[in-house]
């Protein structure tokens, strides 16, 4: 049985998520964005999935820190799927590896 604390903060994310999408139609959708706001509006689901998964890689498990360092090298040379490939393949095998 899920626990209620845990649905309501699913709930209230999903909330969220879909207020935010509609909030960015409703506000932006008769205007026209210049190169450097399309980027930025590109770039936001990354940042808010970074919000989400960050606080694990506070942890003092090396292989972690090591897939992570791993994924910010990819992240600066590769696209967004390569780049999220090599995260996870790295943490599974560092995790498998390291322990």
């Amino acid at each position: 049985m899920i626990d209620w604390t845990t649905l309501l903060a699913i709930v209230l994310m999903a909330c969220v998520t879909y207020l935010t999408r509609v909030g960015g139609y409703l506000l932006l959708r008769n205007r026209a964005l210049n190169s450097r706001a399309e980027r930025v509006m590109e770039a936001a689901p990354g940042c808010v999935l970074i919000s989400v998964i960050a606080p694990n890689f506070v942890a003092d498990n090396p292989a972690d820190l090591l897939a992570i360092a791993l994924t910010l090298v990819a992240a600066a040379r590769l696209p967004l799927l390569q780049t999220v490939v090599v995260g996870v393949c790295s943490a599974g095998l560092l995790r498998h590896i390291v322990g």
